[in-house]
């Protein structure tokens, strides 16, 4: 037996402003994430474009083109009532910081590491006022518990919309300070991708790729520019 799959229900996608927020609307009745929430918004900005990818499908729904769609969604039935514990995963990425660990050889890759990473590094120190160490290899590095509690609480002030997305730009990139950046748009999404790539785009500078690997990274970074994009539409 073939497995359902909904179908397009909807002639039109709109918005509706709500006190507290802003609803995506199918047909003049108000659209609902997967456990059955309201689907509201925090900015009209947001709620117009996922109104757009809803008002775009047709036939059978695709979920797949539909990506500011589940982050909302996630930001509602599973970010929301845990987002203690979510700020909490995320803010554990500062102690374990991509941007702080670099190769000891061969010296082309440290200096291209030290180039790169320590102006985001520096940003953070100005701007977040939050300075990690850094150190050759891959052993644990004790960060000063300071800079650890400024970056828990700047997590922590998030609210359900924007720590979905932060959480994705940390997953993806493994680097809490490029998600911030990115966030605070000190960097472009597709500047910090690049960065969060540099040791991996050295291996295949070195030692080639192939397709599946190419497809992958692909991927990854599609989300990552998709979280990015999120994060900056529940800003206006």
């Amino acid at each position: 037996m073939a497995a359902w799959v909904p179908k397009v229900f909807w002639s039109a996608a709109g918005t509706l402003a709500l006190d507290g927020g802003f609803a995506v609307t199918l047909d003049g009745r108000r659209a609902k994430t997967p456990a059955k929430a309201p689907l509201v918004l925090p900015t009209p900005a947001l709620a117009q474009a996922i109104a757009l990818e809803w008002g775009a499908q047709t036939g059978v729904l695709n979920p797949h083109a539909m990506p500011l769609t589940r982050l909302a969604n996630g930001a509602i039935d599973k970010v929301a009532p845990q987002r203690a514990e979510v700020a909490a995963l995320v803010a554990a990425y500062g102690g374990s910081d991509l941007l702080c660990y670099r190769a000891p050889a061969p010296i082309a890759l440290t200096a291209r590491q030290a180039a790169s990473w320590d102006p985001v590094l520096d940003w953070a120190a100005d701007a977040l006022d939050v300075r990690l160490l850094t150190g050759p290899g891959v052993m644990p590095i004790a960060q000063p518990a300071a800079a650890l509690a400024r970056l828990d609480a700047t997590i922590a002030a998030l609210d359900s919309f924007r720590l979905s997305a932060l959480h994705d730009l940390v997953a993806l990139s493994g680097s809490l300070i490029l998600a911030l950046a990115v966030a605070r748009e000190h960097l472009t999404a597709q500047a910090a991708w690049a960065l969060s790539r540099l040791d991996e785009d050295w291996q295949i500078a070195e030692w080639g790729t192939d397709d599946e690997a190419a497809a992958a990274t692909a991927r990854k970074q599609g989300d990552f520019l998709t979280a990015a994009r999120f994060f900056a539409l529940c800003s206006g």
